[in-house]
């Protein structure tokens, strides 16, 4: 059984190298995609301050993305690739920092309570399998810090899962 240990919030550097560290450990030895997921969500919900959703949408074809698992509300179940902010990571291959989704054009509002979203691309074989996806309540909560931090723990799943 795997325990998950309290990070302090200070430094994000320090807390993030310390968050893929955990991750790492979870993951090790499971190569399911689908638990993979479902363990790095449930992990950053528990642990990363100020999210009210955290989780997966994989390509199942070339232009839809599908829900995958996830911790939070009820969300949205397809996006298609161009729209919102998972659909505009998809189409343009880069992670998408939104400090304010209201002022995002074409933002999908799967949970009104959402103010601010980051959703970094998942990249096996040159090609995106997915995105990450992480909503905050609070406007402005993630920065190029957070971005970066969330870009190594998506390489941490993609290393280790099957996709």
């Amino acid at each position: 059984m795997y325990a998950t240990r309290n990070i302090g919030q200070g430094d994000k550097r320090t807390f993030y190298r310390e968050l893929a560290g955990q991750l790492q450990g979870l993951l090790e030895g499971e190569r399911d995609a689908v638990a993979n997921a479902a363990n790095l969500s449930a992990l950053v919900f528990e642990l990363v301050a100020d999210l009210n959703w955290v989780g997966f949408y994989f390509l199942r074809s070339e232009n839809e993305l599908v829900l995958g698992p996830f911790q939070g509300r009820v969300a949205c179940v397809r996006i298609a690739v161009g729209k919102g902010v998972c659909g505009t990571a998809v189409a343009e291959a880069r992670s998408v920092l939104v400090p304010d989704v209201h002022e995002f054009p074409g933002h999908i509002a799967c949970d009104a309570a959402s103010r601010s979203e980051l959703v970094i691309p998942l990249v096996k074989d040159g090609g995106i399998v997915g995105v990450l996806d992480l909503d905050s309540p609070t406007p402005h909560r993630f920065n190029a810090e957070d971005q970066a931090g969330f870009e190594a723990l998506a390489a941490i799943y993609v290393a280790a899962s099957v996709l």
